[in-house]
């Protein structure tokens, strides 16, 4: 470890750690565009300037290494005089556009001139006009006025998804960032660039011009998208979920995720779910002494844990079927984030099947179901996409004539007045408490969040339902339970009066 003064912190580091790094350790601001923790030096917005006692020129952060008894700072006015220098070169072509800017609010322009900037512009000429609104791909939209030319986004596609499709083209004010002919930004990581980019100048389509980012409250929960269990932030409001970002996690996915992960916000939606019960009380007294039971491994431990004791002490004659996706990819693996097994806990299901002496069937459909003269449950995939018979095995379950209960999270459906088929609605990860396995056995926390459907419940919830005596009763309270919700954290309270 070495021993450094950070603007007169005393404190011990790696060796090996950038200044910039000795900086953020220490809780000290410092300007800076081009870093990234993720990506490689590039050294270009030269803002991260700092004093170092003993050298007579002042030095940038990111490409300096800590030295033993190093002593820096970044409070004198000469360094402020240079930042303030390095601001006003970054702004002297971009727009003004912060108003209609889908950055604004989370943009790291806005914050270091508001901490770093606050000058009289010294610029008589006119700003240089660049390409708006241009298409990368299909996932995001450039504008070249708004860029200051950091390369986190170039070198973002040749170090970690190494697919090089950016430069920069061009030269001297005229330069800007492209894709190279006939290859789009079309990585199955693209929006990463998103996420790194610290100004508007690259926006995803999904979400651009959806909402403004002060009416949005995150929280931290794991992407259900496939069994990495990638750390994600989910953004919603009152109005329901809009997107998801990743969250550093140094043992999973580091700072970023796929694309594919970041649609599993929408499914969450009210829209999208089966918001009430169906013929649930038919569930209160079950008919038979035999059980089939059809699930995928989208639930948490917990929901299995309390499925497979229940099933252990119900004295009933159990068959459980295990429905996998996609199984002729099961195990791809694209060498970064992506699996091709499209389930979040495939490795905690299959420990507590072991743990509960429980025999998981390989599922392939209803051939033979016909005949068999039990009860049914099928729990649903919450993630249906990624199962690509979804629509046809529900629609041949619904044909069958056994007493069917069906566990959804999207909607089914159904004749009412078929009473042999029960619809319960299901919690989605962003709703409930537990925990997945990921496919290298890491424990992964789920956050609850908001709840978007009121009569939905986590398994283990409807489990301890159906064992009670009262079951068609605590239906009834539930479909009089109210979602929660929460006021957009900006918005405006008073009334009559405008301002």
């Amino acid at each position: 470890m070495l021993k450094c003064n950070i603007n007169g912190v005393d404190l011990e580091v790696p060796e090996g750690t950038k200044l910039i790094e000795a900086f953020l350790k220490a809780e000290q601001k410092i300007a800076h565009y081009c870093w990234h923790p993720g990506l490689s030096v590039a050294g270009v917005c030269r803002l991260c300037m700092c004093e170092i006692e003993g050298n007579p020129r002042l030095q940038i952060a990111c490409n300096t290494e800590v030295q033993e008894g190093m002593v820096a700072s970044n409070q004198s006015e000469k360094v402020k005089e240079t930042v303030r220098w390095g601001m006003d070169f970054h702004l002297i072509n971009h727009p003004l556009d912060c108003p209609i800017c889908d950055q604004a609010g989370e943009c790291g322009l806005q914050e270091q001139y508001m901490e770093y900037g606050q000058y009289t512009p010294s610029m008589a000429h006119a700003k240089v006009k660049k390409r708006k609104v241009v298409s990368l791909g299909s996932k995001v939209v450039l504008d070249s006025e708004r860029c200051i030319l950091c390369s986190r986004c170039v070198r973002f596609t040749d170090e970690v998804t190494k697919t090089h499709e950016l430069g920069i083209f061009n030269r001297g004010d005229k330069s800007e960032i492209g894709t190279f002919h006939d290859k789009p930004l079309e990585n199955k990581y693209a929006v990463n660039t998103v996420d790194i980019c610290p100004v508007g100048a690259l926006t995803s389509k999904e979400f651009r011009f959806k909402q403004r980012v002060w009416y949005l409250k995150d929280e931290k929960t794991v992407c259900p998208g496939c069994s990495t269990g990638c750390s994600v932030k989910v953004y919603h409001n009152q109005e329901g979920l809009f997107r998801v970002k990743p969250e550093y996690d140094a043992e999973v996915n580091e700072h970023w995720m796929c694309d594919e992960g970041r649609g599993v916000f929408d499914w969450v939606n009210r829209q999208n779910r089966q918001s009430y019960s169906v013929n649930a009380e038919n569930m209160e007294k079950p008919s038979s002494s035999e059980l089939k039971l059809i699930l995928t491994a989208q639930q948490t431990v917990e929901e299995y844990e309390s499925l497979f004791e229940y099933l252990k002490s119900s004295n009933k004659k159990v068959e459980v079927y295990y429905w996998k996706n996609n199984p002729d990819k099961f195990d791809d693996f694209d060498n970064l984030l992506i699996r091709g097994d499209k389930n979040p806990n495939t490795k905690g299901l299959l420990e507590t099947a072991v743990k509960h002496d429980i025999t998981l069937n390989p599922f392939s459909g209803f051939d033979g179901f016909e005949s068999f003269e039990g009860d049914i449950w099928f729990i649903l995939p919450e993630n249906k996409a990624v199962y690509p018979l979804y629509e046809q095995y529900v629609e041949k379950a619904l044909k069958l004539e056994n007493n069917l209960t069906i566990f959804a999270v999207p909607k089914v459906k159904v004749d009412k007045t078929k009473k042999n088929i029960s619809i319960l609605p299901l919690k989605t990860y962003f709703e409930k408490d537990g925990h997945f396995l990921n496919f290298n056995g890491l424990k992964r926390q789920l956050k609850p969040g908001p709840l978007q459907v009121s009569s939905a419940l986590a398994l283990n919830e409807w489990v301890s339902f159906v064992k009670s005596d009262d079951f068609g009763d605590q239906v009834d309270l539930l479909s009089k339970r109210k979602s929660e919700g929460f006021r957009k954290k900006n918005e405006m309270t008073q009334t009559g009066g405008g301002l």
